[in-house]
């Protein structure tokens, strides 16, 4: 049952306490479960854009909020999810699935989503996601984790060079992500206020 309760509080733990009633294992399904398709409903978000194969979503707020209020492992779990689920469902971004866009041009971000819904949740344990300034360097940096992976899947399906992955893959979606960074670095804080704690 340890796997089920963080070492560290996080914002779930505090707004959701598991009773008696309900007990610890099925509050995390329930959690990971629930980010795992606020994922999928920010995916649906989508700009294409005409000269990258990569779309504007809402997927990387729903991926840095999964992390900050779940935690390490249920963060990183709810992304797995989610990444499970598209393969059969229209989850993926614009409502496209299968493992065609697993493991396409866009696949390096969705696996880019575990990892870094992983560390933010790591920091949030660590108490980074109760201010604003250390809230917004979290999920800037798990925002840098998915560019990393994106741009790796970018150059392993196009044979691109690392100039024109960054051009493509990151450079178009740096003004957004900072801002879902800002909005989720305000955002977070302020849940953690309104508990009237700060444990």
């Amino acid at each position: 049952m340890a796997f089920f309760t963080p070492h560290h509080e996080v914002l779930a733990a505090r707004v959701l306490r598991p009773g008696r009633a309900v007990p610890a294992a099925v509050a995390w399904v329930v959690q990971v479960t629930g980010f795992a398709l606020l994922t999928a409903l920010f995916a649906q978000i989508t700009i294409r854009l005409p000269f990258t194969p990569v779309p504007i979503t809402g997927q990387t707020f729903a991926v840095l909020l999964s992390g900050a209020a779940l935690g390490m492992w249920a963060g990183g779990a709810s992304q797995v999810l989610y990444l499970l689920l598209g393969t059969f469902l229209p989850f993926y971004a614009g409502g496209a699935s299968g493992t065609e866009v697993l493991f396409g041009g866009s696949g390096g971000y969705l696996f880019g989503f575990v990892i870094a819904a992983a560390l933010v949740g790591r920091l949030a344990e660590r108490r980074h996601d109760r201010r604003v300034p250390t809230a917004v360097t979290a999920f800037l940096t798990g925002s840098l984790i998915v560019y990393f992976f994106g741009v790796i899947g970018l150059m392993a399906t196009y044979d691109w060079g690392l100039p024109e992955a960054v051009e493509k893959g990151v450079a178009p979606f740096l003004l957004g992500d900072t801002i879902k960074a800002y909005a989720a670095g305000l955002l977070v804080p302020a849940a953690w206020r309104l508990t009237n704690r700060d444990a």
